[in-house]
């Protein structure tokens, strides 16, 4: 029987694993998996060597002050991989953590093949890393069709799947009428997957709930969370004397409302792209500390923290970062765009066309899978 061992590093990429294995186990069910995972591969059978929260975290003073576990749950890590002895590593996203293990394993063991989902963002920082990758990565699934020449260059077997967040459609017939309040409007907030982005963005998403509140008695806030983090997300927001919000974290409730909300505000990240995706307005806020934030505008390459914004080199949607990410600036901008029609409309209508630039004709994910079956049968 073939061996797969999947490599995650956050609640993103545990989520794309479990899409992508769960086509290849319609393909090949005659495989055996052990992972670095969470609650996504753990839902589809596949069992985790630890809790995925033990090596979730971000900036890198947060990373230097834990530089001691990381890196005992890298050798535990590799020492189970070594142990388990499989023909492949799929590995997905979170560089830093997946790639580190990845490298050592194949120094140990060149035979096992290493199959990396979602390339590093060497157009954004520290683009002399794609000649280490040649050393052991086998192959490398992009998730922008821009990105090949940064692989080409080092002949690293590479393939366009495309980003499957741009897949997502709303098509769902879940039935969420008892979620939605009839005489209420639909605001989605994504507060992120990570502690650390929890405990500094809630804090200011709340205070801007309560100024929108006072202005505005006709909105429902609805919180997208993950299984992991939906309970530490109440907790906060149950110390609160505001009470029209709800948390969700089913991935096609949140579909749902988002499709159907009129704004969204959502730390930076992917998350961006499937908000766009719905066609629905939004801002990006994010904030790190201060050291992080200057080591980091030191590293990039790009003017913008998000892909519509860098693709399109100028602003689409606003970036509230560091400093504005404020409750203030928050609601100043969400107000702009709910006072302006035209300008929620002409943001969708370019995030459109940008995604329509860069999507896939086919699915990433089952292009995904089938390349890891061809190097399972291979």
């Amino acid at each position: 029987m073939k061996k797969i061992f999947i490599l995650t590093g956050e609640t993103s990429g545990d989520k794309l694993a479990a899409s992508v294995i769960t086509k290849l186990k319609e393909k090949n069910s005659n495989i055996n998996y052990l992972s670095v995972g969470g609650s996504y591969l753990n839902s589809i059978g596949i069992k985790s060597i630890f809790d995925l929260k033990e090596i979730t975290y971000i900036g890198f003073t947060s990373v230097f002050l834990n530089i001691f576990k990381i890196k005992k749950k890298i050798d535990i890590t590799v020492s189970e991989i070594i142990k388990f002895n499989p023909n492949i590593i799929f590995s997905v996203d979170s560089p830093d953590f997946t790639l580190r293990v990845a490298e050592k394993v194949k120094k140990i063991n060149p035979k096992i093949k290493v199959i990396h989902y979602v390339a590093p963002q060497v157009w954004i920082w520290r683009e002399n890393r794609v000649k280490k990758f040649k050393k052991f990565i086998d192959h490398i699934l992009l998730l922008f069709n821009f990105e090949k020449k940064y692989f080409d260059k080092e002949n690293i077997p590479n393939t366009f799947v495309g980003h499957p967040l741009l897949e997502k459609s709303n098509n769902s017939k879940i039935d969420i009428s008892s979620l939605i309040k009839k005489e209420k409007k639909i605001f989605s907030i994504f507060p992120g997957s990570r502690n650390s982005e929890i405990n500094v963005l809630m804090p200011i998403l709340i205070d801007f709930i309560k100024m929108m509140n006072k202005k505005f008695n006709d909105f429902e806030f609805f919180f997208h969370a993950t299984h992991e983090n939906k309970n530490d997300i109440i907790k906060i927001l149950k110390k609160e004397d505001f009470k029209n919000y709800q948390v969700i974290s089913e991935e096609e409730i949140k579909l749902k409302i988002l499709s159907i909300s009129l704004f969204a505000v959502s730390k930076s990240g992917t998350i961006s792209l499937e908000i766009c995706n719905q066609n629905i307005p939004s801002i990006i806020i994010y904030k790190i500390n201060f050291i992080n934030y200057l080591i980091m505008k030191s590293l990039v390459k790009v003017k913008f923290a998000n892909i519509i914004n860098i693709i399109n080199n100028k602003e689409i949607i606003p970036e509230l970062l560091q400093n504005e990410c404020n409750a203030k600036e928050i609601f100043n901008s969400v107000v702009y765009f709910l006072k302006n029609p035209k300008l929620m409309k002409d943001q969708v209508d370019a995030c459109y066309k940008t995604l329509n630039e860069i999507k896939s004709k086919s699915s990433s994910v089952e292009e995904a899978s089938k390349i890891l079956d061809k190097y399972v049968i291979s």
